[in-house]
């Protein structure tokens, strides 16, 4: 079988470095992911992750794995619950995670994105691709009403300008009250230096990120945007290597904790 070329750029190609960074972790004997389906697209995609990524680390097979066990609790609360994935790429928690046969998967993204991950990954009736923009609100219209909803946005609200992502937090805080929204954030400084051209290798630099928030300005700016009940926020907890090991340790001092990309979990009103 031939590989598929991506031919993605921008932000969309930032979903092939999250997927070699988890591949890592897959094709590990003692890797954090177990996910036959992740390694087949990794496999299958004709494009030199080293060479733009540079080796594999496992930064977001642990946010990965953070996303899943909260998807499990909500599903294990709420088994016919809709789970809207917010620019999800090539992630593949739906074949890590078991539902009863009642909860409805819907994913939200860009056209070209949504185009690879259909050549892998089809929609069915409880599996939905919505190709729209996740700014776009029609994809609002797509939830049911009347059913307990879990929003996940990976590796996205860092990618747009702060004050649509304000009003994309808002506006769905009144749309789908006491819904869950789970996402990842970056510091202040992580922001900055994409804003200036930040090359991971000399073959890849990451897109501008506008959005970049310090752990201690989360919940008050959180809790300035919309109406929510409560704040969570999360750790990276795995490291590999001996500079991983020196980064985990450092990462529990408060100078170095405020200043590291966290995950957060926020329920609204």
């Amino acid at each position: 079988m031939d590989k598929i070329a991506p031919n993605l750029t921008g932000v969309p190609e930032t979903m092939l470095w999250t997927l070699h960074n988890r591949a890592g972790e897959a094709l590990r004997e003692d890797g954090l992911l177990s996910d036959e389906k992740l390694v087949e697209i990794y496999r299958a995609l004709d494009y030199d992750y080293e060479a733009s990524f540079g080796a594999a680390q496992p930064s977001h097979a642990n946010r990965a794995l953070v996303f899943d066990n909260a998807l499990r609790a909500f599903l294990a609360a709420y088994p016919d619950g809709v789970i809207v994935n917010l620019g999800e790429g090539l992630e593949t928690h739906r074949f890590r995670i078991a539902d009863t046969g009642e909860a409805l998967w819907i994913t939200v993204d860009l056209p070209e994105s949504i185009a690879i991950r259909e050549r892998f990954i089809e929609p069915d009736a409880r599996h939905r691709h919505v190709s729209l923009s996740a700014l776009d609100r029609r994809w609002f219209d797509e939830v049911p009403p009347g059913r307990p909803v879990f929003i996940a946005a990976q590796g996205l609200f860092m990618y747009l300008p702060p004050e649509e992502t304000a009003e994309l937090i808002r506006e769905m805080a009144r749309r789908f009250p006491k819904a869950s929204l789970l996402f990842d954030h970056v510091p202040r400084w992580l922001s900055k230096a994409t804003l200036k051209g930040h090359a991971l290798t000399p073959n890849f630099t990451i897109p501008p990120m506008p959005w970049g928030i310090d752990r201690s300005e989360i919940e008050p700016t959180l809790r300035s945007w919309a109406a929510i009940e409560t704040v969570e926020i999360f750790d990276y907890r795995v490291y590999r290597g001996w500079r991983g090991r020196l980064f985990g340790w450092l990462s529990r001092l408060a100078f170095i904790r405020e200043r590291v990309p966290a995950i957060t979990r926020v329920t609204f009103a």
